[in-house]
């Protein structure tokens, strides 16, 4: 099911500027901080010779510059993401879909390789692999959509039969030609499957809450707060502090 959303949707979901998920995505690991402090260290020392070379005719530049270079390691993760998003933002149109895990697999994608010497003085390429999840989905209508993201130890819960959302751009007002897919959420296990936080999750769960608010389950604290509101309308108290029908055995624990 494929359920078109309106302009004020599109723009909660894909904001301008990157929100907190987006730019933990590129921040990345310590030594890509660490590189960026290096180059923002080495851009501000140059910046600061061509100042001192220039004079003081060009001071006002030399500052400008000389404070971009110092926040370099700051600001780049925020315009990386916010680049990220106009790719998103650059289709005009947008709409919910509904569809069916058919298949799930995991594969290995290479990142980069790098050449080094071996001891013997031989050149060595090493290739930097990353294991993939793979998750095929299909709706009524027959489109089917593969999305890959880096494998997580949550994502053994997306198996296939599971109802799957995800966001669709196009540039096509009836959404005939689907232009790229966002994050890929499995509403039964709260499971999202992604290689980049493309959309506000908050906001899309309350949009999906309102398109498909039958294909979505419910919290185990909404299931308590209303199995409690029926048994006090009901009025029915269990004597002894204990239910006729119960037995000393506890139920098994379910894991997760």
């Amino acid at each position: 099911m494929l359920i078109p959303l309106t302009n004020d949707a599109f723009e909660q979901l894909v904001p301008r500027i990157a929100t907190y998920d987006q730019y933990r995505h590129y921040w990345g690991k310590a030594s890509d901080f660490l590189r960026r402090l290096a180059i923002s260290t080495v851009a501000l020392v140059v910046v600061w010779v061509v100042g001192l070379i220039l004079g003081e005719g060009v001071s006002g530049l030399t500052f400008a510059l000389g404070f971009a270079a110092a926040l370099y390691w700051f600001w780049v993760p925020v315009f990386l993401a916010s680049r990220r998003n106009g790719d998103y933002r650059k289709y005009r149109y947008c709409g919910m879909l509904s569809a069916k895990v058919v298949e799930t697999f995991v594969t290995e994608e290479l990142l980069n390789e790098q050449e080094t010497v071996n001891p013997i003085g031989d050149l060595v390429i090493v290739e930097n692999r990353e294991r993939c999840i793979n998750v095929v989905v299909c709706d009524e209508a027959g489109f089917e959509v593969t999305v890959q993201a880096p494998l997580r130890r949550d994502h053994k819960g997306v198996v296939p039969g599971q109802r799957a959302e995800m966001v669709v751009f196009s540039n096509d007002a009836d959404l005939g030609r689907i232009g790229v897919v966002g994050d890929l959420y499995v509403p039964t296990r709260r499971i999202w499957v992604s290689d980049y936080p493309c959309v506000q999750r908050d906001a899309f769960l309350d949009i999906a809450e309102q398109v498909f608010p039958r294909s979505r389950s419910r919290s185990p604290q909404r299931v308590q707060r209303s199995q409690r509101q029926r048994s006090q309308k009901s009025g029915l108290r269990p004597r002894s502090g204990r239910s006729p029908r119960s037995s000393d055995r506890r139920p098994p624990r379910r894991r997760y």
